[in-house]
């Protein structure tokens, strides 16, 4: 004997995969276009490259700096005398001065 289901009966039987399966799409779409999906991926390796290029740059004037702490540290006269002259301005009469930066 076959029994009809009522049309509500049925909604509500398909009710339940139905909103699984719309879950399972949205993870899904989150998955390859959220912001930690697949497709930012590529702009997390342009970050990476970028802050290496900052790390390098900083670390080369960690290197500088920690050479001018060593020249101090043992009284290098050309050190302190440009340190004098730059706190100072002064300029001998017989003197030239090349602006580097």
């Amino acid at each position: 004997m076959i029994r009809k289901r009522s049309p509500f009966r049925l909604l509500a039987t398909a009710a339940a995969p139905t909103l699984a399966v719309l879950v399972m799409l949205m993870f899904a779409g989150y998955a390859v276009l959220g912001s930690n999906g697949l497709l930012a991926r590529g702009e997390y390796h342009k970050q990476l490259a970028d802050a290496k290029v900052k790390l390098a740059q900083v670390e080369a004037e960690k290197q500088r700096l920690l050479n001018r702490k060593r020249l101090l540290s043992h009284g290098d006269p050309d050190l302190a005398d440009e340190l004098t002259r730059g706190a100072t301005d002064m300029v001998g009469q017989d003197e030239y001065v090349i602006v580097t930066k």
